[in-house]
């Protein structure tokens, strides 16, 4: 198969689709690997670092994209990507539909085939590809969090672990999944005095017998969110629904029970965000403010960490391309449901259940197109 990787256009990515590693191990199997010029600097991997693996570099994404059976990204593919993808092609990489109609009413009209990281699941229900940019996204919440909540940002001015003598930060992360557990472990480990909501009984349980000792959890209700922010310093969004919009779990109306400058972390913001104020903002310009309280979200915070981010997710992603190379998407969908999972688009239908409820749009079931 002609597997392609062009370089991520969107605002401030650094991260890229394949590193050199995954590229030999791809070439070692009999599939040849174009690299749009420059695709992986921002990682940290050089064009020399691809040929070395035995890929071919190529001067533009219009090049890979015309050449390629499967293009493998990182990003959404942004609107003027989404025009040279073809019927028959594979895409895959991350899309977050449920909050993008327009991307996924380009991606219906190119006729293209599209397998989401996001979707991916396992033996043991979670999202393998999701996992690894969620643990980076949770460990670095609390770090961008606490630059936010410096004075000169339009934070409240708190230190996260206090002082002798001067209280810590107090940290509210709303979901206790992977996202949440690493921003509380961070957080924990910066001084803050976390508290971590989730409405999973045996997720805080979990929490409660791992990480007791360095941070509370609490059963998550409307009552108990709303009571806890009233005195946070940082609220950390970590909630997910898999393929779907996220829900808004903290209202405009609430933020006026806030203090003035306390800081919100939207690690949701990918799909659409979980507080009612939120819109995505970039690494460039990444906080605003609305009605006193500083927001922070970024929808790329794995770019910022591109290098780690390239490296984690390619680990994850590899075995997976790799199949969909060696056997081509039917198949290797055939042979992993775990894989089929992650079907949301194909020959301009709509595969994913939660993407059509958010949109409005009619499903295909995945095992009706996988057979046909």
């Amino acid at each position: 198969m002609k597997i392609g990787c062009p370089k991520e256009i969107k605002p401030q990515e650094f991260r890229v689709g394949m590193t050199p590693n995954a590229a030999q191990e791809a070439v070692s199997r009999g599939h040849d690997v174009i690299i749009e010029n420059g695709a992986g600097i921002g990682a940290g991997f050089d064009n020399d670092d691809y040929v070395a693996a035995g890929a071919r570099i190529v001067d533009s994404a219009e090049e890979v994209f015309a050449t390629a059976e499967m293009i493998v990204k990182v990003k959404e593919p942004q609107a003027g990507e989404r025009k040279m993808l073809r019927e028959g092609q594979l895409l895959f990489t991350y899309l977050h539909l449920a909050p993008d109609p327009d991307q996924t009413h380009d991606l219906l009209e190119s006729g293209c085939t599209a397998i989401a990281y996001e979707t991916v699941t396992d033996a043991n229900g979670g999202l393998p590809l999701l996992a690894p940019m969620s643990e980076v996204a949770g460990r670095l919440a609390p770090q961008v969090g606490s630059w936010t909540l410096q004075k000169a940002n339009g934070g409240r001015g708190v230190l996260m672990g206090g002082v002798p003598g001067v209280g810590p930060a107090k940290v509210v992360v709303i979901g206790g999944g992977v996202v949440g557990t690493h921003a509380a472990k961070i957080a924990a480990g910066m001084g803050a005095d976390v508290t971590v909501l989730d409405r999973s009984l045996p997720r805080l349980r979990y929490l409660d017998d791992v990480f007791g000792g360095q941070f509370k959890n609490q059963y998550s209700t409307a009552g108990a969110t709303a009571e806890l922010i009233q005195t946070a310093d940082m609220v950390i969004g970590a909630v997910l629904i898999p393929g779907a919009a996220a829900p808004k779990l903290v209202t405009r109306a609430q933020l006026s029970t806030m203090k003035p400058g306390a800081v919100l972390v939207d690690v949701a913001i990918d799909q659409g965000g979980c507080f009612e104020t939120s819109k995505a903002t970039t690494h460039a310009d990444p906080i605003y403010e609305v009605d006193g309280v500083m927001h922070y979200c970024v929808a790329n915070m794995p770019g910022a960490v591109a290098r780690t981010s390239t490296i984690a997710l390619g680990n994850a992603t590899m075995p997976f391309m790799l199949a969909l190379a060696d056997k081509g998407w039917k198949q290797a969908c055939q042979d992993d449901p775990h894989l089929l999972a992650g079907l949301n688009v194909h020959a301009g239908q709509l595969t994913y259940y939660a993407v059509g409820k958010a949109l409005g749009i009619d499903v295909v079931s995945p095992n009706v197109v996988v057979k046909s």
